[in-house]
Formats: structure tokens, C-alpha cells, sequence
């Protein structure tokens, strides 16, 4: 007796054509998709964070001349040309306002809010064995002091005492410019005003070196005389020979760096010191500690 049942036939769909193009299907592969290395905005972001470091050094160096001049020949730019001078200057790069008030008020002793500056020292060592100092001008020691040693211990340092590496020494930098004078031609008046040393540095510029005490004094016996601008008058810490420590290219320099950096932005820092000298590392990154250092 034949079976009542027949088997049934599997069913089966029709095929779709495909709607998806063949350059399409690609992207479906199972081979990893080749980036590119750098794209568009990591390039912008680069040269955005370069130009904000140019703009900030443009803006400290300018903020550092209205401070000078403050201090040299009084807050009041009517009566005093070269503070003038440097306040127009300083507009004309794009300074804001409350930088060029707070620069002027810095040079009488007094932050923009008129409140008394306490001047600090903060000493400092840094892998491998690198003395550093750090001249502090503030309002709040005590904050000052906290933010510096979280700097530090980020670049695994320690505050330690550091000045015996140094000697304290003013200087001041007198233009060359136009007038043709050298070393020679005043010497005599420069030593009779307190100079113990005078060089011209790489860009011709005279720097004479004196005691702490004599600096203002060569600023304006010297500067008056002769007519020269004055570029800068620091009292400063020059590191000695025999105690300088040699960095070469490194995970030590690459924290050493980034420490200066964030130092200089530090808007309460008036200079950073070292005895650092150049071992195995490129000229770009020995110009970038140079730039970052008092001397």
C-alpha cells in the first residue's frame, strides 16, 4: 500500500539580487583598514600648542620689560618714557591689560590687587642629581610653596637645600644698538660704579656682572651716561663650574624639560636656575632647557 505522505521538499527562498555595490562589499572585509599616522587635527593641535608657547614667551618678555622699568625709573608711564615705550610695545603684541597692570604693579613690590609680593627662594633636586632654584614672587607663600613641591615630585625631585651648587651675582644687560660702544669704552666707568666683570654675550649686547648690592647702581650710572637701554638687571644664580651635572637624552631629560616648562608658566615665578650642562642630547633639546633658565 502506497504511503498517503510524500516527502516534502525543502523549501528554498529565491536569491535576492544584491543591492550592495562591490566597492561597498570592501569595507566588509576581514583585513584590518590602514590608518594614516597623523591626521588633520592632531597637526592642528600641534601647531596651535607651539603658537600658544611663542605667544606666551612674547607676552612674559614684554611683561618682564614694563616690570623692569617699573622698578628702574617709577610706575607712572607720563613721567617715565621708557616704561611708556614698553607698555606701547607690549599693546601693540596683544597683551592684555590686566598683564601690563599686573607687570607694573610687580616692579613696585605689589601684586594687581595692590597687596604687598613676598619675595621666596625655593630650592630643589632633580634625577639625575641637578641642582635647582626657583625665584618666587607671591602674594601666598604658603600656596607658592605647595604648588612648587607638586611640580617637583611630578618630575620625581625633591626639595632639597641646592645654593651652595650657586653663586649670587647682578647683572644687567645694556643694549649695543646704534651707539658703537664696547666693554672697553666703559669699563672704567662701570667698575668705578660697582662692576667686578663685563662680556658682550652672542648677540653684541654689553653684560656687566656685579655684587647683588650694585646693581641698580650700574643701571643708572652707566645706562644714564652713555645712553644705553637697559635689556635686563637680575640678580641671578650662576651655577659653579666644578658642581655643574651632565644630562644627556633621557626619561630624565624628557621630565627635567616639562618641569621647566610648567615653572615658567607658573605666573608667580620670576626665574628658574640650574646647573645643568649639555651631554648626549640634540641642540633642540638643549635650546629648549637654555630657554627655560634664568642664565
Amino acid at each position: 500500500m502506497a504511503s498517503l505522505f510524500r516527502p516534502l521538499a525543502p523549501l528554498a527562498r529565491p536569491a535576492k539580487p544584491s543591492t550592495i555595490c562591490a566597492q561597498c562589499r570592501r569595507a566588509f572585509g576581514s583585513s584590518p583598514v590602514l590608518q594614516s599616522g597623523h591626521n588633520k587635527w592632531s597637526k592642528i593641535r600641534h601647531d596651535k600648542a607651539a603658537n600658544d608657547l611663542k605667544k606666551n614667551a612674547a607676552r612674559t618678555h614684554f611683561c618682564k620689560n614694563i616690570t623692569l622699568y617699573s622698578k628702574l625709573y617709577g610706575p607712572d608711564p607720563n613721567n617715565n618714557p621708557q616704561l611708556a615705550s614698553a607698555i606701547a610695545a607690549a599693546k601693540r603684541a596683544s597683551v592684555p591689560k590686566d598683564k601690563i597692570e599686573g607687570a607694573i604693579a610687580r616692579g613696585q613690590g605689589k601684586s594687581s590687587g595692590g597687596e604687598a609680593l613676598e619675595s621666596i627662594t625655593f630650592e630643589a633636586m632633580i634625577p639625575p642629581s641637578i641642582a635647582l632654584i626657583v625665584d618666587v614672587e607671591t602674594e601666598s607663600k604658603l600656596r607658592a610653596l605647595q604648588d612648587l613641591n607638586q611640580m617637583v615630585k611630578k618630575a620625581k625631585g625633591s626639595p632639597s637645600s641646592s645654593k651652595f651648587f650657586f653663586s649670587r651675582l647682578g647683572r644687567v644687560v645694556f643694549e649695543k644698538g646704534e651707539s658703537g660702544l664696547d666693554v672697553d669704552q666703559i669699563m672704567d666707568d662701570a667698575i668705578e660704579a660697582g662692576a667686578e666683570d663685563l662680556e658682550n654675550d652672542a648677540a653684541g649686547n654689553i653684560v656687566v656682572w656685579t655684587q647683588p648690592s650694585g646693581t641698580m647702581q650700574v643701571c643708572k650710572t652707566v645706562g644714564s651716561k652713555f645712553g644705553l637701554k637697559i635689556l635686563s638687571s637680575d640678580i641671578v644664580w650662576t651655577a659653579n663650574e666644578d658642581t655643574k651635572t651632565r644630562l644627556d637624552a633621557s626619561d630624565e631629560l624628557v621630565a627635567f624639560t616639562e618641569l621647566l616648562e610648567a615653572l615658567r608658566e607658573y605666573p608667580e615665578v620670576h626665574a628658574v636656575y640650574s646647573n645643568v650642562s649639555k651631554g648626549a642630547m640634540s641642540e633642540e633639546q638643549w635650546a629648549k632647557i637654555e630657554g627655560n633658565l634664568g642664565t
